[in-house]
């Protein structure tokens, strides 16, 4: 057992330390705030593939305090040894097991490769051994690459364009200075490696497996997220490579959809989310930009949500135990209506051309935009005295 005084050792778009009072914290709200706006109930049994950040963590959370459920998480985490601290995810979940098992919540956590047959296996064992039936699965993985179970070979996924490059501009993070930036065009296989990636593939095997097991309730309904976004990132993001990712995924989406409706009389849905601070969103150029700009406009209009705040939204709304969801045209839940209504957009690309690096602290939130990154990790939380040295050891359960 280790306290150490944990300062942030930021690099552009990574943070390689955490704090773990810090990330407490984090999850303490957020726990507070499903516990008050959920019903308290209504959820039996959930399962959160990539439960530990962002809007996972804010589906267990959602799951467990808002909706009483029994619930399993999968991660890839690191704990933390000696005096190095360990992954902020890994603090934020040891969090949600201390709260949980005040509160009388059944919370666990399995540590490992979510790609992996291995880790779905042991999954499945967990689930019968001391769960049962699944009422929900959340599928919120983020990772830059997958070793397919089939083949044993490791994709990487790359965020580039497809037909043409893509110029732009962008804020660097590390010098808060506003630059053009220029990203070649993708190849045919940079788009091949990129659905293998985040495509809807390890989703259907997870299905697949939970219903071979005969682990899915009537009933039970699936969610995973993605995004769309603007015109301004269009062509980088929804028209690129992780765009032909995100039509695999809804693609999947329909399929099981039509498999779960006829075999359990569930739904498989994937819900577009809104654009915020995360590890994955701050590494995509432009996006960060961006995110400054709409949280300015966003916050000005009253209509600003953190990730908690969507997915308790998405729960009460769309996708929670006796609500019917509602779809566009394409199939897909929006949660992030919000953010693309036509006033605020328009608005953002006003600010768009104007914004020079000059005046980027004036026309956008991006001190914010630092502040939320930064508390990803643990740092800048308010009530949080970074002088006093933490413990890095935790864990969970």
């Amino acid at each position: 057992m280790a306290n150490v005084v944990i300062n942030p050792r930021i690099r552009g778009f990574l943070c390689l330390t955490s704090h773990p009072t810090g990330c407490a914290r984090n999850v303490q709200r957020q726990v507070e705030i499903a516990q008050r706006t959920g019903p308290g109930s209504g959820i039996g049994n959930a399962l959160v593939v990539g439960s530990s950040a962002g809007f996972g963590l804010s589906s267990l959370i959602t799951s467990v305090f808002g909706y009483g459920a029994k619930a399993l998480g999968v991660c890839f985490e690191r704990a933390g040894q000696g005096e190095k601290a360990g992954s902020a995810g890994f603090y934020n979940l040891a969090e949600v097991h201390r709260l949980a098992a005040a509160a009388g919540r059944t919370v666990e956590t399995i540590n490992g490769d979510a790609y992996s047959v291995a880790i779905k296996e042991q999954a499945i064992a967990a689930l019968k051994a001391r769960f049962g039936k699944l009422d929900y699965l959340i599928y919120s993985l983020a990772s830059p690459k997958r070793t397919d179970p089939a083949t044993g070979i490791t994709h990487s996924s790359t965020l580039k364009p497809i037909g043409a490059p893509y110029t732009s501009k962008t804020i660097d993070l590390d010098t808060d200075q506003i630059k053009p930036i220029t990203i070649a065009t993708a190849t045919e296989a940079d788009i091949d490696n990129t659905v293998k990636v985040m495509g809807g593939e390890d989703w259907a095997l997870w299905i697949a497996a939970l219903k071979a097991a005969d682990l899915l309730a009537d009933g039970f309904r699936t969610v995973a997220y993605s995004y769309i976004g603007p015109q301004l990132t269009h062509a980088i993001y929804r028209a690129g490579t992780i765009g032909r990712a995100k039509d695999h995924l809804e693609a999947t989406a329909r399929s099981l959809n039509a498999e779960l409706l006829t075999s359990v009389g569930g739904g498989a849905y994937v819900s577009v989310n809104k654009a915020l601070v995360t590890q994955a969103s701050s590494a995509i150029p432009v996006v960060p930009l961006y995110i400054s700009l709409l949280y300015k406009v966003m916050k000005e209009k009253g209509s600003h949500e953190g990730t908690i705040e969507q997915i308790v939204r998405l729960f009460k709304t769309k996708i929670g135990p006796g609500v019917t969801p509602t779809f566009d045209d394409q199939g897909r839940i929006r949660i992030d209506d919000w953010e693309m209504a036509p006033a605020v957009q328009a608005a953002v690309a006003a600010l768009w051309e104007t914004v020079t690096t000059e005046n980027v602290l004036e026309v956008s939130d991006y001190a914010s935009f630092k502040q939320e990154f930064r508390s990803l990790f643990g740092f800048e939380v308010a009530g949080v005295d970074y002088q006093t040295p933490s413990e890095t050891e935790a864990k969970l359960g």
